[in-house]
């Protein structure tokens, strides 16, 4: 998947200050770089920008209004929670051609106004745990506050991606908090309850990861 090439190589960047890279691993970092800008473009040319954006901002204008209601109705002592995919989710992942890769506007304004509400944000991905550093930083620098973020541990990719995603959710759930949305732009981000609603963001039948 891009983002996973993008994030190896940001890891391997990331690295180099801590310690020396031989000329071989310099080599593959710059090969991983090359091959995931190659085809998140490639991916990316297949959707307008703009478009994507607009789709977006329609998807987040019905997820604020509901989330704003849901906060101010929340019962003493309840532990408000939203869960979030990643990917072409709260990261530009198929337009982001850097690191750190930028975040998603429309997602990142709901995501400020429930944090500064007291709503904890978690991140539910199916990225790879060997990028769980680099993607936490990321996720951070461009302004959510993050509560959790679970990324797949070796067995869990063997596993069915929608069921890795919903037993993240049961483990929020199971640690007092009630998930008052649930925002990705897949199905398998969503299926399998555990949210009080959902809220699908555009994939276009499957053109952006």
């Amino acid at each position: 998947m891009s983002a996973t090439a993008v994030c190896v190589a940001a890891l391997a960047a990331m690295a180099a200050p801590a310690q020396a890279a031989t000329a071989s691993s310099a080599t593959d970092a710059s090969a991983s770089t090359a091959t995931a800008s190659a085809a998140s473009a490639a991916s990316a040319a297949k959707v307008d920008y703009a478009t994507w954006q607009k789709d977006c901002q329609t998807v987040m204008d019905q997820a604020l209004p509901y989330l704003k209601a849901r906060i101010a109705a929340a019962e003493p002592g309840e532990k408000q929670a939203i869960v979030f995919d990643i990917d072409n989710t709260t990261l530009e992942t198929d337009f982001g051609f850097s690191y750190p890769q930028p975040a998603n506007k429309p997602v990142l304004n709901v995501a400020k106004y429930a944090q500064e509400h007291g709503v904890k944000l978690f991140f539910v991905t199916a990225r790879p745990g060997i990028i769980y550093l680099p993607t936490e930083y990321n996720l951070e620098h461009d302004g959510y506050d993050v509560s959790g973020l679970y990324v797949r541990g070796l067995f869990d990719l063997f596993k069915d991606v929608a069921a890795y995603k919903t037993a993240q959710r049961v483990d929020i759930e199971n640690k007092g908090y009630t998930i008052v949305a649930n925002i990705g732009n897949n199905a398998s981000d969503l299926s399998g309850g555990h949210a009080e609603k959902t809220f699908k963001l555009p994939d276009y039948n499957g053109q952006l990861s």
